[in-house]
Formats: C-alpha cells, sequence, structure tokens
C-alpha cells in the first residue's frame, strides 16, 4: 500500500536522528504513527543504504511472542549488526510489559537509535517518565488537518470538501474508501470501538462500561461546553444515574490518555493564571465523534466548527487554553514559543448582535498579539475591525500559524 508522506512530521523528527534520544510518537490509534515512522525509517535507508532497521509492530502477530522486556531485548539483540548503524521502530509499544526497561537497556549500551510509538498518554506520564526522564523526545501525531485532508483526497479546496472533512474527519485510511459514506461510517464505528475497548477499558481497568459509554457520548454532545465533574454528576442525576465525582474525573482522564478527547483548561489572561476546573473537552478526531452521536448540521455546526479550529490550533504547535477576560470568556488563546493568538469563533457574523459580541469580547483585550473571528460566512466582512481579522473557516484552516 503506497504511504503518502506526512512531511510536517516527518520535518520535525529528522533533526533528532542519532542524537541519542529516543523518538517518542504518541497519539490516537490510527491517526498515521506508523505512516511517519515508516517515512523515517524510508528516509534514513536512503541516506544510509547499509542502515540496519529493526521494525516491530505490535498489531502484527508475527511479534506476538514479544510480550515483555525480556522477549524484546532478546529479539532486537538477535537482529543488530555489528558493522552497521542500527534503528530500531516499535509501533504500539504499550503492549510489550516494562518496555520501558528494555529501552534504557538499548540505550544505555549505545545499541541503536531508537524510534516507538503509542496509544496512550500513560507511557509519558509513567513508564517513559519513571525510568527515562531526559532521555527521550515526543511528538504528538493528529489526524489529517485539512490541507492534508484535501492532499490525501486529491480535493479541491471548496464547500463540498470542506462539508466532507466536517462530517468524516481526518482519520489517513479513509483515503482507500473513497469517501463514501456507508464504508467511511463503518470503519470509523471499528476504530471507536478498537480505542473504547483497547486503550479505554482494558487498558484503565474499567469497571463500568455502561456508564463509561454514556460519558463519552455526553462529552461529544457538550464539546465546546464548560463541564465539570459536578456539573455532570448534576446532569445525570436528573437523568437517574449517580455516580461519584472521582469516577467521573478518572473516566474523563482515562478518555483523555487515550486521545479520543483532549482536555482544554480555563486560562485568566488578566491573572494571567490557569483554572483547576470547568474545563471543556474537543474530539480529536470529529468522524468519531460524529458516527458516536451523529452529526446534525443546524445543532452541532458552532461546536463543530470550535472543533477545528481547537485542532488547528493544536496542529500548529499551540498550548491551546480557554480565556476569560474579566467578565467575557475567549473561545480560545494559543500559546507558543512566546507568541500569542486570540480567536473566536462563530457561525455567521449575520448581525449587529453577533458581531458586537464576537468582537466586542477580542476587542476589549488591550495587548496587541493576533486576534482572529472565524466563521462561516464566505468572505471576512472586516479585513481589520480595529485590528482584528475577520476569516473563513476555510481559508483559517489553510493559515500557516
Amino acid at each position: 500500500m503506497k504511504i503518502i508522506p506526512r512531511t510536517y512530521y516527518v520535518e520535525k523528527i529528522k533533526p533528532y536522528i542519532d542524537k541519542g534520544l529516543i523518538k517518542v510518537l504518541t497519539g490516537q490509534r490510527r491517526v498515521g504513527k506508523s505512516c511517519v515512522m515508516q517515512c523515517i525509517a524510508q528516509d534514513i535507508q536512503q541516506n544510509d543504504k547499509h542502515a540496519n532497521i529493526i521494525y516491530i509492530n505490535k498489531e502484527d502477530f508475527r511479534y506476538d511472542s514479544i510480550k515483555d522486556a525480556a522477549s524484546l531485548v532478546n529479539y532486537v539483540e538477535s537482529k543488530l549488526k555489528a558493522k552497521a548503524n542500527n534503528y530500531l521502530f516499535i509501533d504500539e509499544i504499550q503492549d510489550i510489559e516494562q518496555f520501558e526497561k528494555a529501552l534504557r537497556s538499548f540505550q544505555a549500551n549505545n545499541q541503536c537509535d531508537i524510534f516507538c510509538s503509542g496509544s496512550n498518554a500513560k507511557i509519558l506520564s509513567g513508564e517513559l517518565a519513571t525510568y527515562l526522564a531526559g532521555r527521550y523526545i515526543a511528538f504528538t501525531i493528529h489526524s489529517l488537518n485539512y490541507n492534508e485532508f484535501l492532499h490525501f483526497h486529491q480535493l479541491k479546496d471548496e464547500d463540498e470538501s470542506f462539508m466532507q472533512y466536517l462530517q468524516f474527519g481526518g482519520m489517513p485510511h479513509l483515503l482507500h474508501l473513497g469517501l463514501n459514506s456507508d464504508l467511511c461510517n463503518e470503519y470509523l464505528r471499528n476504530i471507536y470501538s478498537t480505542i473504547f475497548l483497547k486503550d479505554i477499558v482494558s487498558r484503565e481497568n474499567i469497571r463500568n462500561v455502561v456508564f463509561l459509554e454514556k460519558l463519552l457520548q455526553f462529552t461529544a454532545d457538550n464539546i465546546g461546553s464548560l463541564l465539570s465533574a459536578w456539573s455532570i454528576s448534576k446532569y445525570l442525576k436528573s437523568q437517574k444515574t449517580e455516580v461519584n465525582h472521582s469516577v467521573i474525573i478518572n473516566y474523563l482522564k482515562a478518555m483523555c490518555n487515550a486521545f479520543i478527547i483532549n482536555k482544554v483548561s480555563r486560562y485568566d489572561i488578566a491573572g494571567k493564571k490557569i483554572f483547576e476546573n470547568n474545563e471543556k473537552y474537543y474530539f480529536e478526531d470529529l468522524g468519531i465523534r460524529n458516527v458516536l452521536v451523529g452529526m446534525n448540521f443546524a445543532r452541532d455546526i458552532n461546536k463543530l466548527l470550535e472543533n477545528l479550529v481547537y485542532q488547528h490550533l493544536k496542529i500548529s504547535g499551540y498550548e491551546v487554553f480557554v480565556g476569560k477576560y474579566n467578565d467575557k470568556e475567549i473561545d480560545f488563546i494559543g500559546l507558543k514559543q512566546g507568541k500569542t493568538i486570540y480567536v473566536q469563533v462563530a457561525y455567521m457574523i449575520e448581525n449587529h448582535t453577533t458581531e458586537t459580541r464576537e468582537f466586542g469580547n477580542l476587542e476589549s483585550i488591550s495587548d496587541n498579539y493576533p486576534k482572529y473571528v472565524i466563521s462561516m460566512d464566505k468572505v471576512g466582512r472586516f479585513n481589520d475591525y480595529n485590528g482584528i481579522y475577520h476569516l473563513n473557516i476555510r481559508n483559517f484552516l489553510l493559515k500557516q500559524l
């Protein structure tokens, strides 16, 4: 099967080849981590014809015997070549028990340059952080952004293409399904089931599976809304379901660990502090969100647009927050290497009331960082509204931030 390079990620990782650091690729299952690693392996082979590439894919039954650190060490050492540069690639490494001990051994003995991928954030906060602090660098791989979606499917930037992206999301394998609605939805349901059962229920030892699915559906219905364990618990009580606050917090964390959703904290712009409660949650991929609860354009369009803008900021390398400035809410604040960006999202700027609300919130912020209002209006009504730029959503998603 032909691999289409994810150039953005490959170029970010390449400078760290042969630099003594373990390269860890994390992200939701099926977003293309394997593709990125294969592209890097190909690049290494092109630059060094004698390079020895050792590739282990834990989703391939041929590697089923590699179950723990000891069997991993035995396998890799049987494949090492003494007179070559050795490169080790391990896909879905979290399926190998105590893998971090093997990686530390390989690195300590300078046996190979290591690349690995995982579909659970706990490999960074737990296993690797404990045993390999300061010895690895992590890269988060996301589903296709809008520009990649157009490139993969050879589409023009037009309304129909955007609506397909809004509906099906950016899972790379959709390329082989021709954006056929029935095929794509079935494929996305299967991915969801795998993430749900393998990366959340099994990995996190979830007991109340029925409640977990209800919570995930509730989150999908409320992307872009301020949520807390207390507010969710209150809603569930109205639905005759009572669950302890701590269970809700742990289950939300488990969903974030599997990268199916992302938590976005609130940031006080004036006080420059992060609030500890009332976060928003956005999906890694809208296609999976839509097969989970359906897509009702009239009902959901605002939250779907917010999700796309959040994802674009995240892929562009920003640390993203929900903004609070005095009594006003700013949809997103993006922080990156000393740079700040403010973004408001609306369906349409159709009247003076909407204009005042969306532009007014940003206008109240007195600093000179870039400020944007993003909507589905065909052409931005204002190139410059007191320093605030109005962009069509498609133009924003194609913009390099």
